[in-house]
Parts: C-alpha cells; sequence; structure tokens
C-alpha cells in the first residue's frame, strides 16, 4: 500500500490533536475531490514498518488523541487488506486512542452490504477497528463549508461504538448540527 502524507500535528480531521494518514489509491474519483493526486494507487511513499513505527511513535505522546485515515480511500479492497493487520496492532497497543476515517463508501448501502464493491473478506475486521466513520461521497452539488468534519451534507459522521452496541447507525453525538 502507498500513502501520498502522513501529518503528524493535524486538528482539522478528527477530535483533538491526531496523526493523520493520507492512503493511496481511490476508485469513487468525486468531482471537485480534495486530493484527486491521491486516487493513483502508487501515489507517494510505500507504506512500510518504518511507516508503521513511525506512527507509533507519535503515538506514544500522550497529548495525541488518535489516528485519522484519509486518502484516496481507506475502504479500497486492496488498501482494506493491508490496513487491517496495522489498525489491529494499534488498537492493541493504544486501546484508549481513537481511529478517526473517512471514506466515500457508506456504511449501510456499500461497507455492509454483500457483493458491494468494497466489501471484501477483511471490511468487517476494519470496521472493528475505527471508533468514528465519516462515510459518504463527496457531492460538489451539496458542499457546505460550515459543516463539521465534512465536506457536503450528504456525508455523515456515525459514532462506529455506539452503531455496533445498538445496531443501528448511530451519529456521533458531539457533532455541531
Amino acid at each position: 500500500m502507498y500513502y501520498g502524507e502522513l501529518k503528524k500535528c493535524d486538528i482539522a480531521n478528527g477530535i483533538g490533536v491526531r496523526v493523520t494518514l493520507f492512503v493511496s489509491g481511490c476508485t469513487n474519483h468525486c468531482p471537485d475531490c480534495f486530493q484527486p493526486q491521491t486516487w493513483d494507487f502508487c501515489y507517494g511513499q510505500l507504506f512500510t514498518a518504518e511507516t508503521e513505527a513511525e506512527i507509533f511513535a507519535e503515538l506514544d505522546k500522550s497529548f495525541v488523541q488518535g489516528l485519522t485515515l484519509l486518502g484516496g480511500e481507506p475502504f479500497e479492497p486492496a488498501n482494506q487488506r493491508e490496513l487491517v493487520p496495522f489498525l489491529q496492532k494499534l488498537k492493541e497497543k493504544y486501546p484508549h486512542k481513537t481511529v478517526w476515517c473517512f471514506s466515500g463508501f457508506r456504511l449501510d448501502d456499500e461497507l455492509l452490504t454483500d457483493g458491494s464493491y468494497p466489501r471484501c473478506e477483511v471490511t468487517d475486521q476494519m470496521l472493528a477497528c475505527i471508533d468514528v466513520l465519516v462515510d459518504g461521497r463527496f457531492d460538489k452539488n451539496l458542499k457546505d463549508i460550515s459543516l463539521q468534519f465534512r465536506g457536503s451534507r450528504n456525508q455523515r459522521v456515525i459514532d462506529m461504538n455506539k452503531t455496533r452496541q445498538t445496531g443501528e447507525i448511530t451519529i456521533w453525538e458531539q457533532l455541531r448540527r
């Protein structure tokens, strides 16, 4: 898996100070995407053991609240297969740090639907590692710069822990309306 950027002190893509990994590869190709260079699956640098160690060194800092995954598209099947072992290690090593993920794929319509393009053998394992999922493709016709943690009104900020507990999609309660 390749990644385009690693931000070590990000306050825009989730709550608190976060480490943000922009993975490469996206088949959604949303018009007016803010990172179209990351559509290419080979854009940037190869994600290596050294990259993982660099992320963990940042997560060791007490003021860092967690990791955010952006893209490209973290839920491209090829990316999921690479991210799951890393995310499982992260959750084991840092159980109190949160993982946020931004995906153009919708949770109920695509990620949980058998036979859909992004759903693969590791999707459930990846979803189990995520605390907050911002889902839905960016829609330039619904663009709203006043929204918290998303670019268009069709996108949702989902509390994955409560969603797993209740079995129903639960919007993150701290979301500014």
